[in-house]
């Protein structure tokens, strides 16, 4: 999983990397530099029919107005969808003559050179954006050129020079000048089916989540796409599905973001996001079948215009100001996942504000480019935010694996110690009065016998005996450890009674034991059976010393009102795998060892309701730690 989301990551700074390479259109791309245009004239016409020879005719000669790159488009008259424009081309000297007209406002274009139509655009949808590229001959200079524009809305015209030049290299600065939203806009497709793809593999509770995110970003780049004059240049036949798709993937584009946050920062104050979440499915399901209803009538499609753009951007200027609200909120709590979105968000808005302002500065005569990049900030901010959520629960559930897998032993343990309790209850009786009867014989025996070799068998017989009562009284105390006196106990006294035991069996063994005792903290529960655990654990640290050898005792009250007791040494210490198994019937690193004094040393801990865990490590030592519930004197 943490490799499909380096690659995402690593994708997304591919292109913006990439990307510059192909934002800044330049026509000077070799020695011959194109021409520009920049005058023309335009004229009105009430009838889009009209023949190109009419409108050149000496009698409409005084309703040609004179227009300069730089000026702004003419109102248009009302009851008028059509005008003329017209320009002169220079005189040329080139191989491959060819025009690149950009900015054309109009829906259908028709251009004529010596009264030959040359170039036809009919569109049976409603976009008018053009973009131009046209081949002429070097027999039509110092011709006019006429161009016939029709349109439904508002605006009608040319804002941009008219360039000529050689065919290669007006080709490619064509290519350079229109691919960028092409490029922004696919890119931002693959990204998003990147992303499905990817995420098709994690638990399906992320899937709300990242399908709405992908969404989001399809949306966008569907949204791009559609208004870029190159597509539509392009593919004209599919002009009219490209053109629409722009009205359903922005009616997608509120509900998938809201989600998305819904999602991450759940229902937000007062449930604001899950409610607008809810307003906006409703509003977009709603416009999505209009849309298609508009389709039969062009009633409906006046009403469906009207009242889709007023919802859409007030849903968006309200859905803003709510997430610029939460965002707020979010930030002041110090949520990191907020102060990456409001990062990427404020990014964008920063840079779509100055923007906007530096074309209002110039009089509109400026191409809004960097705002897109904002969009990109945007949504990798939302990438990082969903892959650092997906990494946060990855990390999660490792955790809950690693606590399963601590229960799941605990309960096999648990299991274990239940049936060695049961046998070594209804065993350690039957086996316990035979061994003391044999020895008894035994003392007998040997007190009688005058021989010292057989006197010899008989005291290693009564001791192999003593050993085997001893692990029977293990047994019986492991069997059932309840505490019979249940006193308040004074843990230091307690240490240092154990303490002044086990001093000499330390000293024997090459090593010393130290104490840093608090003098105030209080346990219940029976000393006799305290000591036992204690000691138990003591004398395997003893066992476990080396030359120098160091134990050191330690208690302290911690953050939950329990009696913490450390006992530490620096022995030889254990592996993972030793350490895994302490306290399993049977299992012993000494020689005669039986393990079933770390048993009883288990379970007297717990019949005090308190716990012991053990670290270690090979060569350097170990630790045993008990918690036991504080007492008040």
């Amino acid at each position: 999983m943490k490799a499909s989301h380096k690659f995402m990551l690593a994708l997304v700074l591919l292109i913006f990397i990439a990307i510059p390479l192909l934002s800044t259109p330049t026509y000077a791309l070799s020695n011959s530099t194109p021409a520009a245009i920049t005058d023309w004239e335009m004229m009105w016409e009430d009838d889009s029919h009209e023949t190109v020879q009419n409108a050149s005719s000496s009698e409409r000669s005084s309703e040609w107005q004179a227009f300069t790159y730089g000026d702004a488009l003419p109102k248009k008259p009302a009851n008028i969808q059509s005008a003329w424009v017209r320009f002169k081309l220079p005189e040329y000297d080139l191989a491959r003559p060819v025009l690149l007209i950009s900015k054309l406002t109009a829906k259908d274009v028709s251009i004529f050179i010596n009264n030959k139509l040359v170039y036809e655009s009919d569109r049976n949808y409603p976009y008018n954006k053009n973009v131009i590229l046209l081949s002429i001959t070097e027999h039509e200079a110092n011709h006019m050129v006429y161009i016939l524009l029709h349109t439904d809305s508002d605006w009608l015209g040319l804002k941009n020079p008219i360039m000529i030049g050689e065919g290669q290299i007006l080709s490619k600065a064509f290519m350079k000048q229109e691919m960028f939203d092409v490029v922004i806009g696919a890119s931002l497709l693959f990204v998003s089916l990147a992303m499905f793809l990817c995420f098709l593999f994690l638990n399906k509770s992320y899937l709300s989540g990242i399908n709405s995110l992908c969404v989001f970003i399809f949306s966008i780049g569907v949204m791009l796409l559609s208004l870029s004059p190159y597509v539509h240049s392009v593919y004209k036949e599919y002009g009219f599905i490209i053109y629409y798709t722009f009205d359903v993937s922005s009616n997608l584009l509120m509900p998938s973001i809201f989600i998305f946050f819904e999602k991450i920062f759940g229902r937000g104050p007062y449930g604001l996001i899950t409610r607008f979440r809810k307003l906006q499915v409703m509003v977009s399901a709603i416009s999505i079948v209009w849309f298609f209803a508009s389709f039969l009538s062009d009633g409906i499609e006046k009403y469906y215009i009207l009242v889709t753009t007023l919802t859409f951007a007030g849903t968006v200027v309200f859905g803003n100001m709510l997430l610029i609200g939460c965002f707020i909120k979010y930030c002041l709590q110090r949520n990191k996942e907020a102060i990456i979105i409001t990062i990427g968000f404020g990014t964008f808005a920063a840079i779509a504000a100055l923007e906007l302002g530096w074309y209002f500065i110039q009089d509109k005569n400026y191409d809004l480019i960097f705002w897109k990049w904002g969009i990109f900030s945007f949504i990798a901010s939302l990438i990082i935010i969903l892959v650092r959520r997906i990494l946060l629960n990855y990390e999660q559930v490792v955790k809950y694996s690693k606590q399963l897998e601590v229960f799941n032993n605990e309960l096999q343990r648990a299991e274990k110690m239940d049936i060695i309790s049961q046998l070594a209850a209804s065993v350690a009786h039957e086996v316990r009065n035979p061994l003391q009867v044999t020895r008894g014989f035994l003392q007998l025996l040997g007190e009688k016998s005058t021989n010292e070799r057989d006197k010899g068998f008989m005291v290693m017989a009564i001791d192999e005996l003593d050993r085997a009562a001893d692990i029977i009284t293990d047994f019986l105390t492991f069997a059932k450890p309840q505490l019979e006196e249940m006193t308040l106990l004074n843990v230091a006294d307690e240490l240092k009674k154990i303490e002044g035991i086990l001093v000499p069996l330390a000293n024997m063994q090459g090593g010393v034991i130290k104490a840093e005792l608090s003098p105030q903290l209080y346990v219940r529960g029976d000393s006799s059976k305290l000591k036992q655990a204690i000691i138990n654990i003591i004398k395997n640290s003893i066992e476990a010393l080396n030359k120098d050898g160091t134990i050191l005792i330690r208690t302290y009250m911690d953050d939950f009102n329990n009696v913490v007791i450390t006992i530490k040494d620096n022995g030889e210490g254990m592996n993972e795998a030793d350490l895994k198994r302490l306290g399993e019937p049977y299992y012993s690193k000494k020689t005669k060892g039986t393990g079933l004094g770390l048993m009883v040393t288990f379970r007297i801990i717990e019949a005090m309701g308190g716990k012991i865990k053990f670290n270690s490590k090979k060569g350097v030592g170990t630790e045993a730690v008990i918690h036991i519930p504080s007492a008040k004197k």
